[in-house]
């Protein structure tokens, strides 16, 4: 999946009298928001824990009660990892054991890719006092514990283990896990990037089974990524499958701890497929597969017997464009029955089945969209889910009868609502913002929301915002040429004169099922943009087709044809904004991050008449370049549409390019390739057009690390005062 920054822009707008520098911005964390670290509920639901800092640069796990808000009992303190003679006593995160006698300690913690990482882990004993690892052979990946908390799995160099914690038994249960061959238990690259996971394994409710995945990597094609430092240059290595080629044959297989015995799942005799999700359902004895073609428009739900590994097909959903997968499948405690979520309706809505697949009724019904299912109630029979039911910019908390009835409203306050529930569901933590407020994290009661306590209200930044002149932030609608009624927002100078021409800088990200204009704090960004328009920049974001949170017809309109309506969207909206007596037309700058990045690398040769200067990060030039997974399912294979790749490529139109352009990509960038600047760079050249380029070391996508970010944040401030 291309990145979708965490630091997108909104809001408001600093003006001169307290100036925001990007020293400020990237570099001191002077504008950085809090947050609440590590909190996990008990199992009883009365209690949860945090991260807590102590004195002397220790770090505490506390347990709170939630009526009262106060402190009960340290659990734990990062000195008795320093007291073993374990490491620095630093740890990133942690997570108890079913009886919660036992904390599962993450620490020195090592990225791979974007989900993936290694750590060593530590077991903290509360009954006997004692820190020890988990294992002794090496940094371990997604060490889990089973559900009855005996066991503990986890993989390591493409291979599984389990062990006893009460004996501290390790057994290795996979011997085949070979690099860029064969791996057992966490995913490939394309899995992890756009199926959204890594850890490949699952324990079964009573602790017997573990479910995990194999992939026999080695007939993808080999990506040669080059590092630099080194007198010669050293070549990476990996699988990557780009768009029509050879993907990962992938099995699951189900580990039986009591006999020891290792057992294939059928999921069918096509090889070319994907599996993009399993779970366990209620019975112990039954492991839910989700399968789906390879071109992503059947997916079907499977239930296979652990024991003898024979699968039956459930559930089987079409569209004519493709299927999502979502984790918003729930089995309910009877054992009886399932939550499922589906776009039949032309909305993303919850239906309830029966355990053999009968559907018994729709939950939610309506022009909006559920966004998220949050859980099951099984007391009350409830579920809990988040929604656009109060406008696609916002995301509100509800919950209804499983039968459909009973429909009510918990969050407050019209901005953006995401959930964590305590286990009995009689609490969650709400993390609420708008567009003009910082992140608050309150606890509020299950039944009726009512507040508890706040967490953390970010009133430091809050105060900073005080002391900055803010210019107007404010949302809009407007209908295109063609029709089509697009959501945006724009902020203004402090100062803005409406009989002045202002120079224009559009963002754009604009990807399937991507959202930009919403009513939540983005972050870092933000300031960026209040910078800018305090030297008399005004910015704007729209949502294009194809973007989320307004339907299937909405989003599915691009299918097969990637690129070319959401380009003719953006497009509009810089030749609408043209027309607005305040906008100076002959100054009107686009730039983005990623899919954006592609969007304005189209917009600037497709639109090359209406954009005088563009700036595209980390772009996707060409979508045979990309992998297949993503790319296939919004365009199809090459092979079955060889023009919905070659019409709508930027480096098809590089010869149409005539305003400032600078192209900027991470050589060490393992989801979008640095080839993809090479190829726009070239195609530039042959049609001889000038252009800035700047290429960023070893960065990977997100190009970050150390004072990287300030640097490339300045340059692109140096080249819109420059050019725009």
């Amino acid at each position: 999946m291309l990145l979708m920054f965490a630091l997108w822009p909104t809001l408001l707008v600093a003006q001169q009298k307290v100036a925001i520098t990007n020293q400020d911005i990237w570099a001191s964390g002077k504008f950085a928001p809090k947050s609440v670290r590590g909190m996990n509920w008990m199992a009883d639901g009365r209690y949860y824990t945090n991260e807590v800092a102590g004195d002397a640069r220790q770090t505490l796990i506390v347990k709170f009660e939630v009526l009262t808000g106060k402190p009960v009992d340290t659990l734990f303190s990062s000195r008795q990892l320093e007291a073993g003679g374990i490491g620095p006593g630093g740890f990133d995160a942690y997570e108890f054991n079913s009886s919660e006698q036992y904390i599962l300690l993450q620490t020195e913690v090592e990225p791979i890719y974007r989900r993936s990482s290694k750590a060593n882990y530590y077991i903290y004993d509360r009954q006997a006092r004692i820190v020890f690892p988990l294992s002794k052979g090496g940094p371990q990946s997604y060490a889990t514990f089973s559900p009855d908390g005996k066991s503990i799995a986890f993989a390591r160099e493409n291979n599984m283990f389990v062990v006893d914690v009460a004996t501290k038994q390790e057994s290795q249960i996979t011997t085949d896990g070979a690099l860029n061959k064969v791996i057992n238990g966490s995913c490939d690259w394309v899995y992890e990037e756009e199926f959204e996971f890594a850890q490949a394994f699952s324990w079964s409710a009573d602790g017997r089974y573990l479910a995990y995945y194999r992939f026999d990597e080695q007939a993808v094609p080999t990506y040669n990524m080059q590092t630099w430092g080194s007198l010669y240059p050293a070549d990476y290595l990996y699988k990557y499958p780009k768009a029509g080629e050879k993907n990962s044959e992938v099995s699951i297989r189900v580990y039986d701890l009591l006999l020891s015995t290792t057992r294939s799942v059928d999921v069918g005799t096509e090889t070319d497929q994907y599996i993009p999700r399993i779970k366990w359902t209620k019975d112990a004895n039954t492991l839910s597969i989700l399968r789906m073609n390879r071109l992503q428009n059947k997916l079907e739900l499977l239930h296979a017997d652990a024991s003898t590994g024979a699968s039956a097909v459930i559930i089987t959903e079409t569209s004519p464009q493709y299927v999502e997968v979502t984790d918003d499948l729930t089995y309910l405690a009877d054992g009886k029955s399932f939550v499922w979520s589906s776009d039949r309706s032309g909305y993303k809505h919850l239906y309830l089945y029966d355990i053999k697949g009968k559907l018994l009724n729709q939950i939610t019904t309506g022009a909006w969209e559920v966004d998220q299912l949050l859980g099951i109630d099984q007391k009350t029979s409830q579920a809990y889910f988040t929604s656009t039911q109060a406008g696609a910019r916002e995301r509100q908390l509800y919950v209804t009868k499983l039968n459909g009835k009973g429909l009510k409203q918990l969050s407050v306050g019209s901005g953006w609502h995401s959930l964590n529930f305590s286990t009995d569901f009689r609490y969650y933590l709400d993390s609420y913002s708008t567009a003009t407020t910082p992140t608050r994290y309150s606890l509020h009661k299950g039944t009726d929301g009512a507040v508890l306590k706040v967490l953390e209200d970010n009133a430091a930044l809050k105060s900073r915002l005080e002391g900055l002149v803010l210019g107007a932030f404010s949302f809009f609608t407007f209908k295109t040429d063609q029709g089509t009624e697009l959501e945006g927002y724009q902020i203004k100078p402090a100062d803005f004169d409406p009989a002045k021409k202002y120079p224009v800088l559009m963002f754009v990200y604009g990807g399937p099922g991507n959202q930009q204009v919403k009513d939540a704090w983005f972050g870092q960004n933000y300031f960026w943009f209040q910078s800018l328009a305090a030297q008399g920049y005004v910015v704007v974001c729209v949502d294009n087709r194809g973007t989320g949170g307004r339907g299937a017809a909405f989003k599915k309109c691009t299918y097969a044809q990637l690129g070319k309506l959401e380009a003719e969207d953006q497009i509009a909206t810089g030749r609408y904004l043209a027309k607005q007596a305040w906008v100076d037309p002959a100054r009107i700058g686009i730039w983005g991050w990623s899919f954006g990045g592609y969007m304005t690398s189209l917009c600037m040769t497709l639109g090359a008449d209406v954009f005088k200067a563009g700036i595209a990060v980390a772009p996707v030039t060409n979508w045979r370049f990309y992998d297949s997974i993503y790319t296939e399912r919004y365009l199809k294979t090459p092979q079955l549409n060889a023009s919905g790749y070659d019409d709508n490529s930027p480096v098809t139109h590089a010869s149409k390019l005539k305003g400032k352009f600078l192209l900027v990509h991470g050589t060490g960038d393992d989801n979008v390739h640095f080839q993809n600047a090479v190829a726009m760079e070239d195609a530039l050249i042959t049609a001889n057009k000038q252009f800035s380029t700047f290429y960023y070391p070893n960065r990977n996508h997100g190009i970050y690390g150390g004072v990287t970010r300030l640097h490339l944040y300045t340059m692109m401030t140096d080249f819109l005062k420059t050019n725009l």
